[in-house]
C-alpha cells in the first residue's frame, strides 16, 4: 500500500528520450503531493519536477524546463516523467518521492538509472 515502485530507466543517446513511470497506491496519490528527483553521481539529489496533489499544478527545475514534463495516470495510480532532448547532464539515479502529504509521511522508491551518452 504504501510504496513506489520506479520503472522506466535505461540508457539513451544524447537527444533522445525516455518516459519514467512509478506506480503508487491510491491512497498515497490522494494524498501527497509528488516528485522526481535525480542523483548523479558523485552529487547530491536535486528536484527535478514536482506536481501538486491532485496534479493541477507542476513546477519543474530550469535545467530540464522544456524538456520534461510530469503527471498523473490515476487510471493507472501512476506519476509519469516524460524526459525529452536528454543530455549527458541528465545522467543519474531517478527517484519518485510522495511529498508532502497529508499527516506529514513523506514515501520514497528505490530509483531508476538514467544513462545519456554522447
Amino acid at each position: 500500500q504504501d510504496k513506489l515502485v520506479e520503472s522506466g530507466g535505461g540508457s539513451v543517446q544524447a537527444g533522445g528520450s525516455l518516459k519514467l513511470s512509478c506506480a503508487a497506491s491510491d491512497y498515497i496519490l490522494s494524498r501527497c503531493g509528488m516528485g522526481w528527483f535525480r542523483q548523479a553521481p558523485g552529487r547530491e539529489r536535486d528536484l527535478v519536477a514536482t506536481i501538486s496533489r491532485g496534479g493541477t499544478a507542476s513546477s519543474y527545475a530550469d535545467s530540464v524546463k522544456g524538456r520534461f514534463t510530469i503527471w498523473q495516470d490515476k487510471d493507472r495510480n501512476m506519476l509519469l516523467l516524460q524526459m525529452n532532448s536528454l543530455k549527458e547532464d541528465d545522467t543519474g539515479v531517478y527517484t519518485c518521492a510522495a511529498r508532502p502529504c497529508s499527516g506529514g509521511a513523506s514515501y520514497w522508491g528505490q530509483g531508476t538509472q538514467v544513462t545519456v551518452s554522447s
